[in-house]
């Protein structure tokens, strides 16, 4: 079973500093558009949060065996966690376009 990944599944209580942690990482990344493009700043998050992930889930495994044999499960895991919070923003951005994007105009 994923063991340490259970910890981090959403359909849990979400602890008082899941947003502020969450926004420190945002801010790391737009302090980086002053010398990087979006998607350049994108995609290193993405490849920054996989190697954590990889490493969280390392963690959760006695041997390397251990953890091959639960690759898919984790994968899934992830990749459904990723898949819920990506559509919960999008939808909270497509409800609030307005709001949220009127500061790029100016």
């Amino acid at each position: 079973m994923l063991g340490l990944l259970a910890e981090t599944s959403l359909s849990t209580d979400i602890d008082k500093n899941f947003y502020s942690r969450a926004d420190a990482v945002i801010h790391l990344a737009n302090d980086q558009l002053a010398d990087a493009t979006r998607g350049k700043v994108s995609a290193s998050c993405m490849y920054a949060t996989a190697r954590f992930n990889a490493w969280v889930s390392a963690c959760g495994h006695a041997t390397a065996e251990d953890m091959a044999a639960a690759k898919q499960e984790t994968i899934e895991y992830f990749t459904e966690q990723y898949r819920s919070m990506l559509e919960e923003n999008l939808s909270d951005y497509i409800d609030k376009f307005g709001e949220y994007m009127r500061a790029q105009e100016a």
